[in-house]
């Protein structure tokens, strides 16, 4: 593995160096065979004895200088003042065959000068559910943050209890946060707040930042991002869970996956993570939160948008403005093509709409509604149940289902070719809390990484039908429902 830093050649005030924590005795637990060929990394490399060691943190690369990045950030409304890598690191960035960088961290490598009373460690609980999230995520085409590798360290961490340690190694287009750039607005060092524009526009924008820094430009696309990502959650029944500043991504992609779910029923206010109590980050709350999120960024760039603050105020405003159209349109494209549709036809993705609210009325499982749905003909028939008996009142998809069907009467595919389109779009499989709860608990109890190994593969190919798998399709038992999850920090 050959990395470079470049994150290292912008001020100090934007990192701290410092090396990795050893630990006893690492272990592998998962190494992504998959994801190293598409990154171009050496196999052989990761599954050696050097690979591990370089992994586990116990060891470092002749260069570069693995750095913890400084940031900070709104939680829950409020701002938490600097936060930064309290236990991740940066050991660099690796080019693949394209000339792509991706940063390569590892979490829960020891403590950095942003742990405050933290050990920098990490319960191997969250590493397995970080891995498995974004792993899935992944496999369902949803832009996230990537895991490399899952290691047991060997020891023990101090939670509420004692539980075995673990690193997760996380490969991303870029850990830079929306919580970044607060940190550095927040400074009032103009030329530092241009230097970290210049920095994300020269590695991440499609120009290259040749034409100089362009604030408006790139805030109009993380807009655009953000509003398709949160599109694509949604679509799939992803929560989140703690959408605060820090948390957020300024490339789109999925970050920091702590107490985020998975719906069941399709519950529009459905809440698990433990720390959202007041139902801030619940699922419909999404759009919202990511628009005050992206005021938060808007108000940082207002020095670079104009050189009149209230212009700058109002160029942020403009462009903000247009988040709900964009998430809207996003979101119920998906939803129309989900349901086999054309959004082309306001009548049809008005239609996609209601089954959403006839879902909701109805406890509809929401899985296995838009998979179920692909399976049926254009004209009803004995197929039709295994739909209804989702259905507190199945009368009330009987008629939606009429309506869809005449809907169907205006589109271009016969049925076997839209029943394809759809499953390509609606998994058979996610993610599911409680097979989540399952591999970590195991993993904590047992250092049991069976069921994680599982969960991995079955996910792998979400869209597949996997019959010897069913089991694992549908919603929990009443006695493996898991209705709160936890940040793991």
């Amino acid at each position: 593995m050959k990395l470079t830093q470049s994150y290292a050649q912008l001020p100090d005030i934007f990192y701290a160096a410092v090396d990795p924590t050893p630990t006893d005795r690492p272990s592998a637990v998962m190494l992504n065979d998959e994801l190293a060929a598409l990154l171009g990394l050496d196999r052989q490399w990761l599954h050696s004895k050097t690979g591990l060691a370089v992994l586990a943190g116990q060891t470092t690369l002749a260069q570069p200088q693995p750095i913890a990045m400084a940031y900070g950030g709104h939680q829950f409304g409020h701002w938490a003042g600097v936060l930064g890598d309290g236990r991740a690191l940066l050991l660099g960035e690796h080019e693949d065959a394209h000339g792509k960088r991706w940063d390569i961290q590892l979490k829960g490598a020891g403590p950095t000068p942003f742990s405050r009373t933290g050990d920098g460690r990490s319960s191997i609980g969250p590493v397995v559910r970080e891995y498995l999230g974004s792993e899935a995520m992944a496999a369902l085409g949803i832009p996230t943050t990537r895991a490399l590798a899952a290691i047991s360290t060997g020891e023990q961490v101090q939670r509420n209890a004692p539980e075995p340690g673990g690193i997760l190694v996380r490969v991303a287009q870029s850990h830079v946060r929306i919580g970044t750039f607060e940190f550095i607005a927040r400074q009032n060092d103009r030329d530092a707040l241009e230097a970290l524009l210049a920095y994300v526009q020269q590695r991440h924008c499609p120009t290259g930042g040749s034409e100089g820094i362009d604030a408006l430009r790139w805030f109009e696309s993380v807009i655009d991002a953000t509003a398709s990502l949160v599109a694509q959650w949604m679509q799939v029944g992803f929560i989140h869970g703690v959408m605060n500043t820090d948390n957020v991504s300024v490339v789109g992609e999925t970050l920091d996956y702590g107490p985020f779910g998975m719906l069941d029923s399709f519950v529009p206010d459905q809440v698990y993570s433990s720390i959202d109590r007041a139902g801030r980050y619940a699922y419909n709350q999404q759009p919202a939160v990511a628009a005050w999120n992206l005021a938060r960024l808007g108000e940082c760039l207002v020095p670079l948008l104009a050189e009149q603050p209230d212009a700058g105020v109002e160029i942020a405003t403009d462009a903000l403005n247009r988040f709900p159209a964009t998430f809207k349109h996003y979101f119920e494209h998906g939803i129309t093509e989900k349901v086999g549709l054309d959004p082309r036809h306001r009548q049809h993705t008005d239609h996609a709409m209601a089954l959403l609210d006839c879902m909701a009325a109805n406890d509809a499982d929401m899985t296995l509604t838009f998979r179920r749905l692909g399976q049926l003909d254009d004209q009803p028939n004995d197929a039709d149940q295994d739909v209804r008996v989702l259905f507190d009142d199945p009368a009330a998809f009987d008629q939606w289902a009429r309506d869809w069907r005449r809907c169907l009467e205006h589109t271009a595919l016969d049925a076997p070719a839209r029943q394809m389109a759809m499953n390509q779009r609606n998994p058979a499989f996610v993610l599911r809390n409680h097979l989540a709860q399952q591999a970590v608990d195991a993993a904590i109890e047992d250092l049991d990484f069976e069921p994680m190994r599982r969960i991995h593969a079955l996910l792998s190919r979400p869209f597949d039908d996997q019959p010897e798998h069913a089991v694992w399709a549908g919603p929990p038992a009443p006695d493996e429902r898991v209705l709160t999850t936890f940040c793991g920090t």
